[in-house]
C-alpha cells in the first residue's frame, strides 16, 4: 500500500482564495461551453478564524451504519450536540463503507490514498491500513492523552491480531472480531489483555469509554506538572493534559444472536434471511410494524434507465421488502439505546466541567439504504448511502446553525488536528472546515469511489458530487449522472441525455482529474453557492 509519509500544514492545505460559486436554484441544468483557453473558476476565501481555546478536549462519536434519515430516533443527540453547535446538512462518506470511512477518520485521506480500500480480502481490513502514522499519533505528540474504545477497524484481531494495541493510543479498549457483531458477548482488548464484559454492547463500550476516561485522568493527575500542556484546572489546581477519545459504536450494524422474528429465523432458506442489529432488550419491538419511510426512490419499479451494475435493477421479492422493513425497524430500535448512552457520556462531561472545554464530533462511517433504489446496506453512490450525519460542538463552533457546506469524513480528521494545533500525519486531502462554519453556504468539488467488498484492487465505482451534480462511471460501463435539485431522488439517469451531454463531459472530465488525487491535487476549493459555476473551471 502506497502512503504519503509528508506532513503538511493546514495552511497549505487551505490555500484558496476569490469569491465565486453556484446557485442551485439560479442555475440552469446544463452549462455552456466555456471558451478555449478555460479560466480556472474563482474560489472563495477561507474566512478569518481565531481558535478559541488552545488545545481543548476532543471528543468524536461514531456509530455504525447510521444513515442521516435516522437521526430523528436519536433526539438527544441532537438537542445536546446540534442544538448546542452546528448539524452539517450535506455531510458525506466518499466512499461509503465502514473501513475506509474510518480510515479516512484516522488519516484525513480518500481511501485510494490511505490505501484500505474495503472490509475483506486484497486492500481491506485491518491488515491494509498502516496505522503507524494517524490522527491519534499527531495528537499524542502534541501533548494530547489518546483513548479508543469500541469498534475498530474489520477484521481487527484476527489473524493473531487480538493483542495489537496500534501506535498513538495511551488507552485502548477495542473490540475483537469475530465477537465485534456479538451484541451481548464482544470481546475486547484492554490495553492488551483480552476480557468479555458482560451485557448489551451499546452499554458496555460506553462503560468502557467512561472507565478509560476516568483511568487516563487519574493517570495524568499523578504525574503531572505546571508545565504540561493545558486543558483545564485539575482538583490540585494544577492544568490537567487534554484528552482525544474516539468512542465508535456497532449499532446499528446487523449482529448477532439472531432472535425470533429476526428475518434470518423468520424467512430461513428464502433471499429474506437478512441479518439485522439486536436491539437492547428494553427497546426491542418498540416500533413494531413501523413501515420504511416512503420516498419515490422505495422499491421503485421504473429500472430501465440504470445502467448494468446498478442495484436500482434489482427487483426485491415481497419476502425482501418484508424483510428490509423489519431491518429498518431492528436499526432505529438499536437507535435509541444509542441515544441514551452518547447522552449519559455528555451529561457526565457536564457534570465534571469538561463539556464546556470539549469539541464533541458526532458521526456515522456512513448511510445506509433500506429499500431505497432496491437495495439494503450501502457501498453504493446513492444520497441514502453517501449522506451521513454530522453534528459539532465546543469550543469555537456556532451555536444553533445549520452549516450546508459539504464536510467529509477526511475533513473531519483535519479540523480535530487544527483544532488542536496538532501537525497533520500525512499529506491531508481534507480541509478544516472551522472557519467555514459562521460562512455562507458554499460548494466544493468531493472525489467519491468504493471498492467491492472483498477485492479492494479494483474500484466498483468512481465519479465526483459536486454542487447539484452526482456523476458515476461504474466497473460495468455504465453511467450515471444525477441533478440532485430537481432530482433530489435520483431517479432519472442524465447520462444519456443529449441535452445534458456537456455536463456529462465535464463532469467526467474532474472524476478523472480527481480519480487518484492526493494531498494538494485534492479538490479543497470553496465556492459560494449564490453563484452560477462553471464545471470546466474546477
Amino acid at each position: 500500500m502506497a502512503v504519503s509519509r509528508r506532513v503538511r500544514t493546514l495552511s497549505a492545505a487551505l490555500a484558496v482564495a476569490g469569491v465565486m460559486g453556484m446557485s442551485a436554484c439560479s442555475q440552469s441544468p446544463e452549462q455552456a461551453p466555456s471558451a478555449d483557453p478555460v479560466p480556472q473558476q474563482p474560489s472563495s476565501a477561507t474566512p478569518s478564524f481565531t481558535r478559541p481555546a488552545e488545545k481543548p478536549n476532543m471528543l468524536m462519536i461514531t456509530v455504525d451504519d447510521l444513515s442521516a434519515l435516522d437521526m430523528d430516533y436519536l433526539p438527544s443527540v441532537k438537542k445536546l450536540v446540534g442544538d448546542s453547535g452546528v448539524t452539517f446538512t450535506d455531510a458525506v462518506a466518499p466512499t461509503p463503507i465502514c473501513v475506509p470511512a474510518r480510515a479516512s477518520l484516522l488519516s484525513g485521506q480518500y481511501a485510494h490514498n490511505h490505501g484500505a480500500h474495503t472490509i475483506h480480502g486484497p486492500d481491506g481490513g485491518y491488515p491494509s491500513f498502516d496505522g503507524s502514522e494517524t490522527i491519534a499519533t499527531s495528537l499524542q505528540a502534541a501533548g494530547y492523552t489518546t483513548l479508543f474504545a469500541g469498534k475498530y477497524l474489520n477484521e481487527y484481531g484476527e489473524k493473531g491480531s487480538r493483542h495489537d494495541v496500534p501506535p498513538g493510543w495511551d488507552q485502548w479498549r477495542a473490540t475483537i472480531d469475530p465477537s465485534t457483531y456479538n451484541y451481548l458477548g464482544a470481546k475486547f482488548n484492554v490495553n492488551g489483555r483480552v476480557v468479555k464484559p458482560r451485557g448489551y454492547s451499546t452499554t458496555v463500550i460506553t462503560q468502557q469509554a467512561q472507565a478509560e476516561l476516568r483511568d487516563a485522568k487519574k493517570k495524568d493527575a499523578a504525574g503531572a506538572s505546571p508545565s504540561s500542556p493545558s486543558s483545564q484546572p485539575s482538583q490540585s489546581g494544577q492544568r490537567a493534559k487534554p484528552w482525544f477519545q474516539w468512542v465508535n459504536y456497532v449499532a446499528p450494524h446487523l449482529g448477532g444472536p439472531t432472535q425470533k422474528g429476526d428475518p434470518e429465523q423468520r424467512f430461513r432458506g428464502t433471499k429474506g434471511a437478512i441479518g439485522v442489529p439486536v436491539p437492547d432488550k428494553q427497546d426491542r419491538d418498540v416500533y413494531a410494524d413501523k413501515p420504511i419511510p416512503p420516498r419515490p426512490n422505495l422499491f421503485p419499479k421504473a429500472r430501465e434507465g440504470f445502467p448494468k451494475g446498478s442495484p436500482s435493477r434489482k427487483k426485491p421479492t415481497q419476502v425482501e421488502k418484508d424483510a428490509y422493513r423489519l431491518s429498518f425497524q431492528r436499526r432505529i430500535e438499536s437507535a435509541r439505546s444509542l441515544d441514551r448512552n452518547i447522552a449519559a457520556m455528555l451529561k457526565g462531561l457536564k457534570k465534571s466541567g469538561e463539556l464546556e472545554n470539549t469539541m464533541v464530533v458526532f458521526s456515522s462511517d456512513n448511510g445506509f439504504s433500506t429499500g431505497y433504489h432496491n437495495f439494503n446496506g450501502k457501498l453504493w453512490h446513492y444520497e441514502e448511502s453517501l449522506r451521513i450525519p454530522v453534528l459539532m460542538s465546543g469550543p469555537g463552533v456556532p451555536k444553533g446553525r445549520e452549516v450546508a457546506t459539504p464536510v467529509t469524513n477526511p475533513d473531519i480528521a483535519t479540523t480535530l488536528l487544527a483544532a488542536a494545533g496538532a501537525e497533520n500525519p500525512r499529506e491531508p486531502d481534507g480541509v478544516d472546515i472551522l472557519p467555514w462554519l459562521s460562512a455562507p453556504r458554499q460548494n466544493r468539488v468531493i472525489p467519491i469511489e468504493a471498492w467491492p467488498t472483498s477485492d479492494g484492487t479494483e474500484r466498483l465505482w468512481s465519479g465526483v458530487r459536486v454542487g447539484r451534480w452526482t456523476y458515476v462511471k461504474l466497473k460495468t460501463g455504465g453511467v450515471e449522472l444525477y441533478d440532485r435539485t430537481t432530482d433530489p431522488y435520483e431517479m432519472k439517469n442524465l447520462a444519456d441525455d443529449p441535452a445534458h451531454a456537456g455536463t456529462r463531459e465535464r463532469l467526467a472530465d474532474l472524476s478523472e482529474k480527481y480519480r487518484d488525487c492526493a494531498g494538494d491535487t485534492c479538490p479543497k476549493r470553496m465556492y459560494a453557492a449564490n453563484r452560477p459555476l462553471d464545471l470546466a473551471g474546477l
